[in-house]
């Protein structure tokens, strides 16, 4: 890997959403081949009907099959398939779902093969990519899946406004079942540790949000707070981790809270995705945590309303890719840093005499 600028693959999302257009536009700027070699994993054929659609924009693109030949100064193309496929802009179709996947699979191969540094995904729709072959729910499991993990944390980033979860694509009626002591206790841990090595944190400050309305009211609300939750974080502090919470989720967000804190650890989706969404205000990064490789992605789907009609907002794809290239830089960093005990010591004086300011200033 080239530390300081990587090589970016992308997929291209589903066919008929706003993806392709995403990409056109992000990539029709040059000046991001300062930080990046990208690499796009579609059809010439695709990524030419969308240059059509899209005809005030300068975008071009040079195509090959052969991961040696990929330019360093232009934006790339891997072909992932030859054949001519039906493009309907806005349209849920079972072929938009079928090359997405194959432009995923194509990626994420090349990922975990190390011919790309990380891996930025264009929406797919969880429906249309369903198949015998493919019966993942989305992007997440089916990177934890390739990669053979034990376990992995879907994270929202806008900045230093960090929101993970414990439960993701889990209906709301399923959802107390699988919040338990030892998965709260597992996201933490890859939380803390993604935390330190993705962000550059060295004494990574984590609220946990409770379950239950008013976090519980001390059992009056269910149990889950004071029998799973609150046990979950005393074991987290045990391991040296700074751990505070359960917090009630409304007046958590409502108050800022989240501002005196590194990341926040909700309990299911909506939970922690609609204050996340609302206060990101479009620029929120998806990154998965926990994996051997960098993965980012938009917050948001493929909005068939304004496929192919030049409406997409493009800020949140290219905060992705930015905090793709910043995260593949931290590792290498924080990895070097491991291997030389004296700028960690110095990192770590750093972050103590940090954290005393912070208590200073707090007095």
């Amino acid at each position: 890997m080239n530390q300081l600028k990587p090589t970016i693959g992308i997929s291209c999302g589903d066919l008929n959403g706003i993806g392709p257009e995403l990409i056109i536009k992000t990539f029709s700027d040059s000046r991001i081949l300062e930080h990046c070699t990208p690499l796009i994993f579609a059809s010439n054929k695709v990524m030419n009907y969308y240059r059509k659609v899209l005809p005030g924009i300068n975008f071009n693109f040079q195509s090959t099959k052969e991961f040696n030949r990929v330019n360093p100064k232009q934006v790339n193309l891997f072909n992932c398939w030859e054949e001519d496929v039906a493009i309907n802009p806005g349209q849920l179709s079972p072929e938009g779902g079928k090359y997405a996947v194959i432009s995923l699979q194509s990626a994420v191969a090349a990922l975990k093969q190390k011919q790309i540094d990380g891996l930025v995904t264009a929406p797919v729709h969880k429906k249309n990519i369903q198949s015998p072959e493919f019966s993942f729910t989305g992007h997440t499991p089916y990177l934890k899946s390739i990669f053979g993990v034990n376990d992995v944390l879907m994270m929202l980033c806008a900045g230093n406004f960090r929101v993970a979860l414990v439960t993701e694509h889990v209906p709301v009626s399923e959802v107390a079942a699988h919040i338990t002591k030892e998965k709260i206790m597992s996201k933490l841990q890859l939380l803390h540790r993604s935390l330190q090595r993705d962000f550059g944190i060295d004494k990574p400050r984590i609220a946990v949000l409770g379950l239950n309305p008013h976090a519980g009211d001390e059992g009056l609300i269910g149990k889950e707070e004071e029998s799973i939750i609150k046990p979950a974080i005393r074991e987290a502090k045990n391991a040296n981790m700074l751990v505070v919470g359960p917090y009630s989720a409304d007046a958590f967000f409502a108050r800022r809270s989240f501002e005196k804190f590194d990341a926040v650890l909700a309990m299911y989706h909506d939970q922690g995705l609609i204050p996340f969404k609302t206060l990101a205000i479009g620029d929120g990064v998806n990154y998965t945590a926990g994996l051997p490789a960098v993965r980012t992605s938009p917050d948001h789907g493929v909005a068939f309303d304004i496929a192919g009609k030049d409406k997409a907002d493009i800020s949140s794809f290219i905060t992705a890719i930015y905090e793709c290239i910043d995260i593949i830089n931290r590792r290498y960093e924080y990895d070097n840093n491991r291997s030389n005990p004296l700028k960690k010591i110095t990192n770590s004086l750093m972050a103590n005499a940090e954290d005393e300011r912070i208590e200073e200033g707090g007095r």
